[in-house]
This record gives structure tokens, sequence and C-alpha cells, in this order.
């Protein structure tokens, strides 16, 4: 039997000659972004985009973008971090304290909503908008250009703005059956040897992997 190889999740361009696609985890410079294994992502200018759009992300409000691994992140998907929320409770929002000088002990409340989280094998598509604080499951699925506002189930598909159920890929007993399979945490080696049951959803065969 022929030795089977598989991509390493070290590989910048793991496509030879493709340079608009990346394991995304191997372009990231901030330590409050965490990127899972083979997550990619997809961009026709440069890949190096993707920290660009990941907006307001300000040391001091601590938050986090984490993604799982094997997520598929198209062109242009934003992630709005908390450093874009404003203190409402004043007659204005305006953030005075961030100019510092004279304004510098101004108060500001900024509220954090937490850390964006996204699942394992998270399918997001072109364009989507990402708020603060919101948490995506694994097997999720978010249209072109939705704007996701709240969580978004395992296992579901959205879209929208803002992003609303399209409908659940599979049925409960099938989701829970996926979630706890939780194939993106086998060895890169029993993945490959298994890529046909996990493709094709043969989930009599899933059953039998996971026996």
């Amino acid at each position: 039997m022929p030795h089977k190889t598989h991509p390493h999740p070290d590989t910048l361009h793991p496509i030879e000659g493709v340079q608009r696609f990346c394991f995304l985890k191997n372009i990231i410079t901030n330590p409050q972004i965490i990127v899972g294994n083979y997550t990619y992502y997809d961009d026709p200018e440069t890949v190096h985009n993707f920290e660009k759009n990941v907006l307001y992300l300000f040391e001091f409000m601590k938050d986090r973008l984490i993604i799982g691994k094997f997520c598929q992140i198209a062109t242009g998907v934003r992630f709005i971090m908390n450093g874009a929320n404003h203190d409402m409770n004043g007659i204005s929002t305006y953030p005075f304290r961030v100019f510092g000088k004279s304004w510098k002990d101004a108060p500001m409340n900024a509220i954090s909503k937490g850390d964006i989280v996204i699942g394992n094998d998270v399918w997001i598509g072109n364009s989507v908008t990402i708020m603060s604080g919101v948490t995506i499951g694994d097997g999720a699925i978010i249209g072109t250009n939705a704007l996701v506002t709240k969580d978004v189930e395992p296992y579901t598909i959205v879209g929208g703005n803002p992003a609303k159920l399209i409908r659940k890929r599979f049925d409960e007993e099938t989701i829970e059956f996926l979630l706890n399979l939780a194939w993106w945490n086998w060895p890169v080696e029993k993945i490959t040897e298994n890529l046909e049951a996990i493709t094709t959803a043969d989930l009599d065969a899933l059953r039998k992997i996971n026996c």
C-alpha cells in the first residue's frame, strides 16, 4: 500500500503556485488572534489583508479572536472587535479619553461583549461581518454578505442582515453524534484515512470508526 502524505499545517501556501490562499495561522502576528491548524483564508489581493479586517482589536480591551481548525474563510470577511463599542451612558458617545492630553482622564467605559469564537469546520462566505462577542458553532455555514450579530448554533446555515437561520444541516441526533465525533481533533493520519466518509457524510462508516 503506497504511503499517504498530507499537507503540513505549517505550510504558508499549501496549494502549489497559488499565492491568494494560505493556511491562516502562519500569517498571524497579533497574539490576540488564535487560529487552529488547517484553517485557510483566500484573498485575491494578498492573504495579509486578513489581519487588516480584524477591526478595533486593542490590547487594552483584552478580547480575542479565536478560530478553530479546518475553517474556510473567504475574501473580505470582517471581525468587529470590542474596541468598536462606545460608552452609551453619557450624553455623548465620543471617546474623548483615547486622544489623551487634557482629555486623558475623561471617563470611558467601553462595553466588552467578550471574545469572537469561531468553532471548527466553519465555512464563512465572502464579505461576511461578525460582531463582537459572537460564537459560531462547529460545522456552521455563514452565507455571503451576512451580518452576524448573535451566536450561531453548530451545523446550521445562516444568512442575511442581520443573519438568521436558513436551515439545519442535519437532524438533532446526527448533530449530536458529529459534535461528539469531533473528527477535527483526530490525528491527521486518521483524518486522511477516512476522508471519503467525512466528505460524503457516510454516517454508518463514521459510527464504525467511532466505536
